[in-house]
């Protein structure tokens, strides 16, 4: 696999619209990512980022300023959405992700596909249900000083780089299921570094051995590595489902949910064809 060269317009449109998929509660960036068709680019830039570390930089820049542009423009008009059309937005949300499971599907076909690979879809499905049980302490620990919480925010910055990195995990949803959501906004909005630097270092260190790893395993074990995200996502359909809604909003929980379907199918479909060309 090679990194593609950067279409100054593409490439960072196809960064904005993975960015707007991270601020989005439940979905996940890299499946985003993975149904726009650059998910392998990144994770292969990272991990053989010193072999052509020129090529690679200017690809995953062009991929993050897009996505940064993303994040930026969007956050505050995604969160306004959401307070004031709550199951309309989420349903919409839904619409996204289900409408992105064919570019799943589409990876884990393989003429020498075993029953046994299954398994792996019921334990990425597991995995992120797991998620949900509230962790005891970790805000406390977060909150502390010296050495033990300087390790402790580490290890947290790993576990939200392997969020980052992986399709199917909310990178929010992970911040919330450690407790560690409120404080890294208001580390943020009081700049404590901190709090900031040793997630960040974190961070950085799993991004790094978690691409290693992936990269791996999805050249290695293709189909079983994309069971296992399409459970992670499935998990996370099951998390955002926000119940029937009531009234006039089944109508308009439909047609937005239709709505996210039909755009991400429309939109996969277009870059497929932009790429083919």
């Amino acid at each position: 696999m090679n990194v593609p060269p950067v279409n100054l317009l593409l490439t960072p449109l196809k960064g904005a619209l993975t960015g707007i998929a991270m601020l989005i509660p439940g979905v996940s960036g890299g499946t985003m990512a993975i149904i726009l068709g650059i998910y392998d680019h990144i994770i292969h830039a990272i991990s053989t980022f010193f072999r052509d570390w020129k090529k690679n930089t200017l690809y995953l820049l062009a991929v993050g300023i897009g996505a940064a542009a993303g994040i930026g423009l969007f956050s505050n008009l995604i969160s306004r959405a959401l307070d004031h059309f709550r199951h309309p937005m989420i349903y919409l949300f839904l619409g996204i992700v289900i409408g992105g499971l064919p570019v799943l599907f589409r990876h884990i076909q393989n003429p020498e596909k075993k029953k046994a690979d299954s398994l792996f879809l019921f334990i990425g499905l597991v995995i992120v249900l797991l998620m949900t049980l509230e962790p005891a302490a970790i805000v406390n620990l977060s909150q502390g000083t010296g050495i033990l919480n300087f390790i402790f925010l580490v290890l947290a910055g790993v576990i939200i780089a392997v969020a980052l990195i992986l399709p199917g995990i909310s990178t929010s949803f992970m911040l919330l299921t450690l407790g560690l959501y409120e404080p890294t906004i208001d580390a943020v909005k009081t700049f404590n570094l901190a709090f900031l630097i040793p997630v960040l270092l974190g961070c950085l260190l799993g991004v790094i051995t978690t691409t290693r790893i992936l990269e791996t395993l999805l050249n290695k074990h293709t189909r079983k590595t994309y069971l296992l995200i399409l459970g992670f996502v499935l998990g996370s359909i099951m998390q955002i489902f926000p119940g029937i809604p009531q009234g006039m909003d089944i109508l308009y929980c439909l047609l937005t949910l239709a709505t996210g379907y039909l755009a991400i199918r429309a939109l996969s479909r277009y870059f497929d064809r932009v790429e083919a060309e």
